[in-house]
């Protein structure tokens, strides 16, 4: 009998990749568009706050299991902003691809182009019974934004061992080396333990 975990996001792009990684599992993954959530106001200070504050509400409302996420782009010479304010910071400067003009203009001259993703999972089965799984993929600011797979700010991001953006990489190999990737590899080992 498959399970059904709702996935506390109304990004089609997170949706399918969610899907796609979970498919194997025999579980069903609804959006938040299926279920009728509401936008939760993201009040916390940490990724990890937010993710569980979105996966708590997803399950008030539904009384399912809820994966909500929270991620975000951190660039070192921005003193790791847009952090867990990238959406909205990309939203304020005229959302993709406009928004790279402006990052890289915050850059400047400074030598460290370094950034890191961020990605913490979060699901709940109650209001207290709540797990959450962080995940990392660290690169650099590429000077120009190039190609066009992905979303958001993969094509200015260059992750580490790659000379080319996540603009110009598989949603196959994005999977297996993604922030997000690495979190819902741990949610993913975690959900097929608990069957």
């Amino acid at each position: 009998m498959s399970q059904t975990i709702i996935l506390a996001t109304h990004n089609q792009n997170k949706l399918r990749e969610v899907r796609q990684i979970l498919s194997s599992l025999n579980i069903k993954v609804l959006g938040a568009d299926d279920c009728h959530l509401p936008d939760i106001e993201e009040t916390g200070t940490t990724f990890e706050e937010n993710a569980k504050l979105k996966a708590i509400a997803g399950f008030k409302a539904t009384g399912k299991p809820v994966i909500a996420d929270d991620s975000g782009l951190c660039i070192s010479a921005m003193n790791d902003m847009p952090g867990l304010y990238s959406a909205r910071y990309a939203t304020k400067h005229g959302g993709y691809p406009a928004v790279f003009d402006i990052i890289n203009n915050e850059i400047g001259s400074n030598p460290d182009r370094s950034a890191h993703y961020t990605c913490v999972m979060a699901i709940a089965y109650s209001e207290t019974e709540v797990y959450t799984f962080t995940g990392y993929l660290h690169g650099k600011i590429a000077k120009t934004a190039s190609g066009t797979g992905g979303f958001g700010y993969d094509p200015i991001f260059i992750p580490e061992g790659y000379d080319t953006t996540l603009g110009h990489i598989s949603a196959d190999e994005k999977n297996k080396i993604s922030h997000r990737g690495k979190a819902l590899e741990q949610l993913y080992t975690f959900l097929k333990q608990k069957q």
